[in-house]
C-alpha cells in the first residue's frame, strides 16, 4: 500500500506583547532628559522667532516652494548641495563611530522610534498604571472600566501623534500662518495629507508596532551587529560572576552576602527577571549579545536597583567589552578596530572642516555665466561686432541687491552695454550683456577677464575667466 506523506503546516508562533515595567536610575534619567529636551526642541523651535544680522524669521525654515533653507542666519539653496552631502557623510561616519564604540547606543538613547515610543509608553503608564496593572487590564474582559482606559490611551496618542505630524509641517512654512490655514480648514491638500499621513505612521510605529520596528524594520540594527568588535563597549553580562560554579540562586537567609556566595559557588545573579521586565524589546542579556538588544541601559539600572536592595555589588550588568571569543583572533582584531575607528575620526575631521570652511566662505550669491551660441555675435551697421553673455544669478543674500559687471583684459575701445542689474532677495534672474568691439579688435581677443561685484558689498565680487568667440567668415 502506497504511502502517502501529508504536509502539516506549522502553527504561527503566538506573539507575546512586552510591556515593561518602569525603573529607575541613571540611563532611565538620560532617557528621560533626552525626551524632554527633543520635545522641547522639535514642538518649540517653529514658534521661536530668530532675530540675527541677516535675517529675521524661524530659526529652521525648509522653504520647499522657494528651493531654500533656512538655518538661523544662513541661507542655504540648492547651489550649496555639497554643504548637505557633507552633513550627511558627517552623520553616518558619527553613527557607524558610535556604533564601534558602543553599540546600539543610538538605538537606545537618541532615535526618534525609541525617543516617541517612550512618550507613547508614559502615556500608557499615566492612564492604565504600572506593567502588571497593564498587562491584567489587557486579560481581562471588555467592561466600562477597560473601554474608558484604552480609550483614553488611544485618544491620548492620536493627539500626540496629530501634534507632531502638524508640528512637521511648521518646518515647511510660515509656522503661525500654516497654523492657522490648518485651523480654519483652508490649508492645502498637500498640508492635511502630510499631517494625516505623519499622524498614522506615528501612532502606529509608536503605539502598535513599537518593539517591533527596531528588532524588524529598521535597517541598521541588522547591520551594525556586524560593526562591533572585541573593543566595542556595550551592555553585557559578567556570567561568571552572575553563574559562578552553581549557578543563580535566591538570596534567601542564608545567600544574602557577596561573601558567601561566592565561598558557597552560587553566583550573584539571583534570578529576580527583573532585567528582563524591564528591557523594551525582551531581551535576556543574560543570554550574551543579541542584536535585538538597543543598548539603553534600562537592565543595568534595573539590576543595579536590585543589587543595591540586598547589598550585593553593582556592576553585574553593565556597559563593557564583550568576553574574549576563541574562534577570534584578538590581535588582529585589534589591529583591524584602531584603523577602522581612525578611519571613522579622519572622515569626521574632514567632513566638519570642510563644512565649517564652506559656511565660512558662503557666497552671498551664485552665479553661471556664458556667451550667447545663437548667434555668437552679430555686425552692427557700422560694422562693429556685437556679442551676448548669459548670466544666472541667484541672490542669497536677505535684502535686494544691485550688481555690476566689470571687465579687465579688453581692448580700450570695447564697450560693455546694460552692465547693470538688481535682483530681489532669493530670487533667481537671468540677465544678458552686450559686449560691442570693432572687427579689428573682435580678431585679436580671444577671451577676457570679467567681475560682478554687489554694490553693498565689493569685497564679495565672483570672477570669471571668459572665452571670446566670433563669427567667423
Amino acid at each position: 500500500m502506497e504511502t502517502v506523506a501529508t504536509f502539516i503546516p506549522a502553527s504561527p508562533k503566538k506573539v507575546i506583547p512586552i510591556i515593561p515595567y518602569s525603573v529607575k536610575g541613571k540611563f532611565r534619567n538620560t532617557k528621560t532628559a533626552i525626551l524632554l529636551l527633543a520635545f522641547i526642541t522639535f514642538f518649540g523651535t517653529p514658534w521661536v522667532v530668530w532675530h540675527g544680522s541677516s535675517r529675521t524669521g524661524q530659526p529652521i525654515l525648509f522653504d520647499l516652494v522657494h528651493s531654500k533653507m533656512y538655518l538661523f542666519d544662513l541661507t542655504l539653496y540648492p547651489q550649496d548641495l555639497m554643504i548637505f552631502m557633507a552633513v550627511m557623510v558627517f552623520a553616518a561616519a558619527l553613527l557607524f563611530m558610535s556604533a564601534t564604540l558602543y553599540g546600539r547606543i543610538f538605538c537606545g538613547f537618541f532615535c526618534f522610534q525609541t525617543i516617541w515610543t517612550d512618550a507613547f509608553r508614559f502615556i500608557e503608564t499615566m492612564v492604565q498604571g504600572e506593567a502588571q496593572a497593564r498587562a491584567r487590564l489587557k486579560k481581562q474582559s471588555w467592561n466600562l472600566s477597560k473601554i474608558y482606559k484604552m480609550g483614553l490611551t488611544h485618544m491620548l496618542w492620536l493627539v500626540l501623534a496629530f501634534a507632531t505630524g502638524l508640528t512637521l509641517t511648521l518646518y515647511f512654512g510660515d509656522s503661525r500662518r500654516l497654523f492657522m490655514q490648518v485651523v480654519d480648514g483652508t490649508a492645502s491638500a498637500v498640508v492635511l495629507q502630510t499631517i494625516a499621513i505623519v499622524t498614522i505612521t506615528t501612532y502606529t510605529a509608536a503605539g502598535i508596532a513599537r518593539e517591533e520596528i527596531c528588532r524588524v524594520a529598521c535597517p541598521y540594527g541588522k547591520f551594525q551587529a556586524i560593526m562591533q568588535d572585541p573593543s566595542t563597549r556595550t551592555v553585557m553580562y559578567d556570567v561568571n560572576r552572575g553563574e559562578r560554579a552553581l549557578g543563580r540562586a535566591a538570596a534567601d537567609k542564608q545567600l544574602k552576602t557577596a561573601g558567601v556566595r561566592k565561598e558557597l559557588g552560587y553566583g550573584d545573579c539571583i534570578a529576580c527577571n527583573y532585567c528582563v521586565n524591564v528591557c523594551p524589546t525582551g531581551v535576556d542579556i543574560r543570554k550574551g549579545f543579541q542584536i535585538d538588544c538597543i543598548s539603553c541601559g534600562l537592565c543595568i539600572d534595573a539590576c543595579d536597583t536590585i543589587m543595591k536592595k540586598i547589598d550585593l555589588p553593582t556592576g553585574l550588568i553593565r556597559f563593557d567589552k564583550m568576553p574574549p571569543n576563541k574562534d577570534i583572533d584578538i590581535a588582529v582584531a585589534t589591529s583591524w578596530s584602531k584603523i577602522l575607528k581612525a578611519g571613522y575620526f579622519a572622515v569626521l575631521t574632514i567632513s566638519a572642516t570642510f563644512i565649517a570652511y564652506e559656511l565660512a566662505t558662503l557666497e552671498p550669491f551664485s552665479v553661471q555665466v556664458q556667451q550667447q551660441s545663437q548667434p555668437l555675435s552679430t555686425t552692427l551697421s557700422n560694422g562693429d561686432i556685437k556679442s551676448g553673455y548669459n548670466i544666472r544669478l541667484t541672490n542669497k543674500s536677505s535684502k535686494e541687491e544691485e550688481y555690476k559687471v566689470y571687465s579687465q583684459g579688453l581692448p580700450k575701445t570695447a564697450v560693455l552695454q546694460n552692465n547693470s542689474f538688481r535682483v530681489p532677495a532669493g530670487k533667481t534672474y537671468n540677465y544678458t550683456f552686450h559686449l560691442v568691439m570693432s572687427a579689428a579688435a573682435s580678431q585679436e581677443t580671444s577671451g577676457f577677464h570679467m567681475s560682478i561685484v554687489p554694490t553693498s558689498d565689493v569685497n564679495a565680487k565672483q570672477e570669471f575667466d571668459l572665452n571670446y568667440i566670433m563669427n567667423r567668415n
